[in-house]
């Protein structure tokens, strides 16, 4: 039995929202263990990151980076992957989402400007066309 395609496109949203957040935020729980955050740094609370996140240096953004680029990716690759028509539209979409939350982080966290302008111009919109590419070629 065929999934109406609407039903199909909301579930493929939906999960797509929801897988790519927990790939975010998994890879966030672990990145003080793979990177330790600066001596001193707070990083428990929004407040505290806030307060001594001018202790951070360039590598400390590797992981913040990467949870963002690889969780919408993931997010747009089951997207694309659900879809029943416009996978690469899904895709896209999903990178949209992200990357309204990229932007709101960004208004609340006062991270440096090069990595604000890293973070919104790659981790979102190419990560999603590229999931989105990977499974339009796959499937055709």
């Amino acid at each position: 039995m065929q999934m109406n395609p609407i039903l199909k496109n909301i579930l493929a949203v939906v999960l797509g929202i929801i897988i790519g957040s927990i790939v975010n935020g998994a890879i966030i729980q672990i990145s003080g263990s793979i990177i330790p955050p600066p001596e001193g740094a707070d990083v428990k609370t929004m407040e505290g990151l806030k307060a001594s996140i001018h202790l951070f240096t360039p590598i400390n953004f590797l992981m913040p980076w990467l949870a963002h680029a690889l969780g919408t990716f993931v997010g747009a690759f089951i997207a694309a992957l659900i879809a029943a028509n416009n996978k690469m539209k899904f895709a896209i979409a999903i990178g949209c989402v992200f990357l309204i939350g990229g932007i709101t982080a960004v208004m609340m966290l006062p991270a440096p400007m090069w990595f604000n302008i890293t973070d919104l111009a790659l981790a979102y919109i190419p990560m999603g066309w590229l999931a989105g590419k990977i499974v339009t070629r796959k499937q055709g």
